[in-house]
């Protein structure tokens, strides 16, 4: 039946894996989603990551709750040197092992979370930051249907 409409690769039973994906991205919305995020969450963590270290976006100091700055060793400035570590390595883990990447940007995001619920004035921030770990949440359950094997 392929054959009459033009494509003897279905008909010799060739379809490669790009044909796959290619088919996957035109028809299944779920595994747009799965790639729309996996992009989302690569791309931020490490962009974020790296402004940590030369804050042209904001000066990131002042999202570190004075409570934990009093407990943590170092200054917010130093420390925000090692979020920037972190989310670097968590944008990674997501590009190499996505089903292992985003319980990890997740677990971060609930991090961030926290320690923005502890400085007063940051609530907007916080709630944003909650949605972006929802998002990796359904990530995660998405990656665990559409990143089997090998890059899993």
């Amino acid at each position: 039946m392929a054959a009459i409409f033009g494509n003897p690769a279905h008909e010799a039973g060739t379809e490669t894996a790009l044909g796959r994906t290619v088919e996957h991205l035109k028809h299944d919305g779920a595994y747009q989603a799965f790639w729309i995020l996996r992009a989302a969450f690569v791309t931020a963590p490490i962009l974020f990551g790296l402004d940590k270290f030369f804050h042209i976006l904001v000066n990131w100091d002042i999202y570190l709750a004075p409570r934990l700055n009093d407990i943590l060793p170092g200054s917010a400035h130093q420390f925000m040197y090692f979020v920037g570590v972190v989310e670097i390595v968590a944008g990674v883990v997501v590009a190499l092992k996505p089903r292992y990447g985003s319980y990890l940007v997740a677990a971060w995001l609930c991090g961030i979370v926290v320690n923005l619920l502890l400085i007063p004035g940051f609530y907007d921030v916080a709630l944003r930051d909650f949605g972006l770990l929802l998002a990796a949440v359904a990530f995660a359950r998405l990656a665990s249907v559409y990143a089997p094997g090998r890059w899993a």
